[in-house]
């Protein structure tokens, strides 16, 4: 059973592969089902050129990078505070948090928030709005109560440190686990991400990666289309040859695209793991 799972978890992503480097035509064919048809590398030669995937990667660099941080610097102090029995008024709080899981003020507040706040067709609105997950917080919040003995910190008040000593010099060397779920959630999230793009900027030196490859993937999709409603031969030939590339470089950037989330996430599993489940016990 176990391995009917694995070949269904893997053979999209081999299957993508697979057409990044095949012919096109043999993709669009259907002849490509596990290996490469008419090997080709021109795919991710095209890639190498086009200025704005370069420019879309940088940026979303950028963004999960920095994004990521203030989730961090956000979420993790205040899942430790309300991990701590004695704060005052610590339950309304937390039920004022999960509020927002339910409710929302919807799209067109949020845009005139962001609106009187300046932060229309910036960069900053993309790494703070969401600054803080409260799923994550919760989870963040479990495993700080769970993991951290009452006594380590009592015992470092004695000793005459402070709540930010406490947190910062005791609490995160104990917390590389859950540290490394909050990078891998938030960062996968930041780096998927395109819908607040495409609604809060419209300097496209700012656009994330995502929204060019959407742009890509509604073009072969046009041209492919419109192909058959050409006036005349050339024409035809013409928007075939481009959504011919099209389809040639969707597969290429899908891979580019992935390959940092697939190089880090082996690094950060047995973090995963382990805070996943000791801040999924309780919450």
């Amino acid at each position: 059973m176990v391995s009917i799972f694995l070949v269904v978890e893997l053979y999209p992503i081999i299957y993508v592969i697979s057409c990044s480097f095949s012919d096109p035509d043999a993709v669009n064919a259907g002849r490509v089902l596990l290996f490469p048809r008419g090997f080709t590398l021109d795919g991710y030669k095209r890639v190498l050129e086009y200025r704005d995937i370069w420019l879309g990667y940088a940026n979303t660099v950028f963004y999960t990078v920095v994004g990521t941080c203030i989730n961090l610097a956000v979420t993790l102090p205040c899942a430790y505070a309300l991990s701590k029995k004695d704060v005052a008024g610590r339950k309304y709080i937390m039920i004022f948090f999960m509020i927002t899981m339910y409710i929302g003020g919807g799209l067109i507040p949020e845009y005139l928030n962001v609106k009187s706040f300046g932060l229309l067709d910036t960069r900053a609105v993309l790494v703070t709005l969401g600054a803080l997950s409260v799923y994550n917080m919760i989870v963040a919040r479990t495993f700080f109560s769970e993991s951290i003995p009452y006594e380590i910190t009592e015992a470092a008040k004695i000793d005459g440190c402070n709540e930010f000593s406490i947190f910062f010099k005791i609490v995160m060397p104990l917390s590389k686990a859950i540290v490394g779920v909050m990078v891998l959630y938030y960062g996968i999230g930041h780096w998927n991400s395109y819908f607040s793009a495409m609604i809060y900027l419209d300097d496209r030196g700012k656009f994330p990666l995502q929204i060019f490859l959407r742009e890509i993937l509604l073009q072969s999709k046009m041209l492919t289309e419109s192909a058959g409603t050409a006036t005349s031969m050339e024409e035809m030939a013409r928007m075939e040859e481009m959504a011919r590339s099209a389809d040639l470089i969707k597969y290429c950037i899908i891979i580019v695209s992935s390959l940092p989330i697939m190089v880090i996430y082996p690094r950060l599993q047995k973090y995963f793991e382990k805070g996943v489940l000791i801040g999924s016990v309780k919450g």
